[in-house]
């Protein structure tokens, strides 16, 4: 069952974003917006921005964005069936009937199902843990490993008695089916039998955002083959959508500015227990991208805490691509003799390990450590593959400052001391081309943020009706093709040709194919002329002609590139490199004539031809 969709769009238009946002947020009137202290981060000056007219808002300094349901999804950490309903009882909207919609309806259903057999497993479980003879072996275990009775009530630790079907009984008693239980991920089920899939394990719960269990792991307790086993997925539980221990240390996260990332179940608890609760762990799965997107939802920094054995590493360098992938700011912590945070905090103390933790190394100085380990530089294979190793690293970050003293970093430790071939693989790592070397494993990334000639472009295009007609009839998709909001101006056009209404929504369903996130079109919607750098030209003056405008937005596009380029140019000559100097330089002169071409405006460039 579902709202309608009629309802939902009723209620967006009526609900005022500025008065239910000022239930949560003290918001003060500026200018045509309403500006806060953004309640996502920790803040001085207020970047927290809500426009009525635009029925968006956005934060420029965490960049969070959307509508008036993500916004209440995102404070009260809601679905968005559950926000649709906190909207419409503020602003008093009666909620219509569901609809009937079966396939929903079912799976709904069955992953309610299982989610309530979990619930009942996971009672049975933790009283199996605090008082049966049997949970002694748990019990010990936890003892050894210096796990409080708090802690273990905290996190809601379990034991599974060695029972083939003592689970499945139990949940029979309570009113299950036995499809119910075969369908749930609690039982094993081979040649038209099943058994308990965690007989004789200590148990350890993963939680929805909701504080739901919707899935466990299994640490054996005898010596198995499989230490650990984990839940398959069921309609309530997908793998690699969820992160351990998210559901009690997300505020502490958002609070920090950063999150620990670690491996395991323990790895996790042992540090909460001693005071680390700005912490998450991956499940002891490979990190996945949906993984890293719910946890940039909190944070934008992560410290990547692994084991520091050889497979430790190498998820550690995994993790990194996806975490850059997300354009987080990634560090990495390498304990000594690779210890897990579960024995160094045990062992040596949590302000030892805090102290460990604040000289965690950038990732790229990780990297490059690892791609140096057991090569000799002096053989040009060997040299040739940390360096195949290490560039895709710098590669994926948007910086254009960090990106420079990265690779300068990594060419000095790897002994390229050839300006040629350093500028050769400086200008592979500015390419946007997607035509990559096999071993790179990340693609070229565009700049975080739109351009200035970007934003006013399309800000113009939102605000006028008319004029964005004339506009789009004289834009040509060569101007804005190469551009990280290409998609944008795609669905612009698309919408307008379409005749369908042009607003946040329509927008997000258009660019979700090409990954353009929500933030992004509120960042250009929300453009603020007036944080914008004065030029001789101004798009948004709504006195220029249409002709005039995509006059404008043609040179100040030019003119973005020639900045960024002057300030390359005054690096290189900073450091003396002539070569490259010289090749900026001639790079300079190109797009100095491609400006001056630029200048001639439109109306006189179709005369002449």
């Amino acid at each position: 069952m579902r709202y309608p969709q009629t309802f939902i769009d009723d209620l967006k238009r009526q609900a005022d974003i500025v008065r239910v946002i000022q239930d949560y947020v003290q918001l003060k009137k500026k200018g045509a917006n309403w500006m806060a202290c953004c309640p996502f981060h920790k803040e001085k000056t207020p970047s927290f921005s809500v426009s009525p007219t635009k029925e968006i808002f956005y934060c420029f300094g965490c960049h969070k964005g959307g509508s008036v349901f993500n916004f209440v999804m995102e404070i009260e950490r809601v679905a968005f069936p559950e926000a649709i309903k906190i909207v419409a009882d503020k602003i008093g909207m009666p909620l219509p009937k569901l609809i009937d919609d079966s396939r929903f309806e079912a799976r709904r259903q069955e992953s309610d199902e299982v989610v309530q057999l979990n619930s009942w497993a996971l009672d049975w479980w933790q009283k199996q843990l605090e008082s049966s003879a049997e949970g002694r072996i748990a019990r010990d275990y936890l003892t050894q490993r210096e796990i409080t009775d708090e802690t273990q009530k905290t996190f809601r630790l379990g034991y599974a008695p060695d029972s083939w079907d003592a689970l499945s009984s139990y949940l029979r008693q309570k009113g299950a089916t036995q499809q119910q239980i075969d369908r749930s991920g609690l039982v094993v089920l081979n040649e038209g039998r099943s058994w308990d899939r965690f007989r004789g394990r200590l148990i350890f719960p993963v939680f929805d955002h909701q504080g739901r269990p919707i899935a466990f792991g299994g640490r054996t307790l005898k010596n198995e083959d499989a230490k650990y086993i984990n839940s398959p997925e069921t309609s309530a539980y997908v793998k690699g959508r969820n992160l351990f221990g998210l559901n009690l240390t997300r505020d502490e996260i958002r609070l920090q500015g950063f999150a620990i990332l670690v491996e395991g179940f323990l790895d996790l608890i042992v540090p909460y227990q001693f005071g680390v609760k700005n912490i998450a762990a991956s499940l002891g799965t490979a990190l996945t991208a949906d993984q890293v997107k719910l946890l940039s939802r909190f944070a934008r920094k992560v410290v990547v805490n692994y084991d520091g054995d050889r497979a430790g590493v190498q998820a550690a360098k995994k993790s990194i691509e996806i975490l850059l992938a997300e354009d987080l700011e990634v560090k990495v912590l390498v304990l000594p003799d690779n210890a897990d945070p579960d024995e160094y905090i045990r062992k040596f103390g949590v302000t030892e390990y805090q102290r460990r933790r604040a000289q965690a190394q950038p990732h790229i100085q990780f990297v490059i450590e690892n791609a140096l380990r057991g090569r000799n530089l002096h053989r040009p294979a060997e040299k040739a593959e940390a360096v195949d190793e290490v560039l895709p690293y710098i590669r994926a970050v948007t910086s254009s400052v960090q990106k420079r003293e990265y690779f300068d970093m990594a060419m000095d430790a790897l002994r390229i001391t050839d300006p040629s071939l350093r500028r050769e693989f400086w200008i592979s790592l500015r390419s946007r081309s997607p035509q990559l070397d096999s071993k790179q494993k990340i693609q070229g990334r565009r700049p975080a943020t739109p351009t200035i000639a970007e934003q006013r472009m399309l800000e113009l295009l939102f605000a006028d009706d008319r004029k964005r007609d004339e506009i789009l009839r004289i834009l040509k998709p060569e101007d804005y093709e190469d551009l990280m909001t290409a998609p944008i101006f795609r669905a612009v056009i698309d919408l307008t040709t379409n005749g369908q209404r042009l607003d946040f929504d329509s927008l997000c369903e258009k660019t979700e194919p090409e990954n353009i996130s929500a933030s992004l079109i509120a960042t250009v919607m929300m453009g603020d002329a007036g944080k914008w750098d004065t030029r001789e030209l101004h798009a948004i003056n709504q006195s220029l002609t249409p002709d005039e405008c995509v006059f404008s937005f043609r040179v100040m596009k030019v003119q973005d590139q020639i900045e960024q380029l002057k300030s390359e140019l005054a690096e290189a000559e900073r450091a003396e490199d002539a070569e490259r100097v010289a090749a900026l330089s001639n790079e300079f002169m190109l797009l100095s004539q491609k400006r001056q071409r630029a200048l001639v405006p439109i109306s006189e460039a179709q005369t002449e031809m």
